[in-house]
């Protein structure tokens, strides 16, 4: 048989400050730099939990039904399709998790749910 020479596999990421991998650089601090200005990430994104989950569909929805402007466009346009299925997707999500939402998720989701379907009702019919 032939020898087998292998694989020579080089590493050609560049090093931070001190040689230390950019995975060690910084341990626990991530730091985002845009235009000159630097930042802590944790002071950009809010924690996503489920509430937090649950109020960005149902914003989503208000969009859909002319309630909210679109962040785009600045325009209230309603889109009863759009707003059905966004409604359809917190009643997925409601079902889903029964038994495993605190009493204020369970709350928060109840109420949404019904101001959502009130809203709904009334420009479908």
């Amino acid at each position: 048989m032939a020898e087998d020479k292998g694989y020579t596999v080089k590493d050609k990421r560049k090093l931070g400050s001190e040689d230390t991998p950019p995975a060690e650089e910084g341990k626990g601090e991530k730091k985002v730099e845009e235009a000159g200005a630097t930042c802590d990430e944790s002071t950009l994104f809010t924690e996503l939990g489920f509430s937090t989950f649950i109020l960005s569909l149902s914003t989503s929805a208000l969009v859909h039904l002319g309630e909210l402007p679109d962040p785009i466009t600045d325009n209230k346009q309603t889109n009863l399709p759009l707003a059905r299925q966004t409604i359809s997707i917190i009643e997925l999500l409601k079902e889903k998790t029964k038994g495993n939402l605190t009493e204020d998720e369970e709350r928060l989701i109840e109420s949404l749910l019904y101001d959502l379907r009130i809203k709904y009702v009334k420009l479908a019919c």
